[in-house]
């Protein structure tokens, strides 16, 4: 089901240029500043130069290409909801807490999420979680 505006989660970004069904995106793809965050980790923590310089492309390939929804007071507050449903659900929202203020956003946004690992938004109330095909797979 595709959505006219959607918020893409991290894996989604990394795995974009191997994505080869338009139709499995939103019409206009959204990020937020916590992808960004998430995506500046990558060159700091890579070992390998080779590694490191992929990681520092996937990050300014994403700043040239998006303009980030910031996490922001109304973010914070779904937030709240969020790390609420995951602890109802049995989940540790500090094991999720990257996912779960990407989903923050996406609440505060009315925007569904569009993800390859939807596991990763299991067990949040309110969410639309739209599963994008991992590219290769047979979905």
């Amino acid at each position: 089901m595709s959505h006219p505006r959607g918020l893409l989660d991290t894996s989604t970004v990394l795995l974009l240029p191997r994505i080869d069904d338009p139709a499995a995106l939103p019409a206009e793809a959204l990020i937020s500043t916590i992808t960004l965050a998430e995506l500046s980790v990558g060159p700091l923590v890579a070992s390998d130069p080779e590694e490191r310089a992929r990681r520092q492309a996937q990050l300014q390939q994403a700043e040239a290409d998006f303009d980030p929804l910031p996490f922001d007071a109304a973010a914070a507050r779904a937030f709240g909801q969020v790390a609420a449903a995951l602890r109802r659900s049995g989940r540790k929202p500090a094991a999720r807490a990257y996912d779960a203020m990407i989903a923050a956003v996406a609440r505060a946004n009315d925007l569904p999420v569009y993800t390859c690992n939807a596991a990763d938004f299991r067990g949040i109330d309110d969410l639309i979680v739209v599963a994008v095909p991992y590219p290769g797979s047979r979905e």
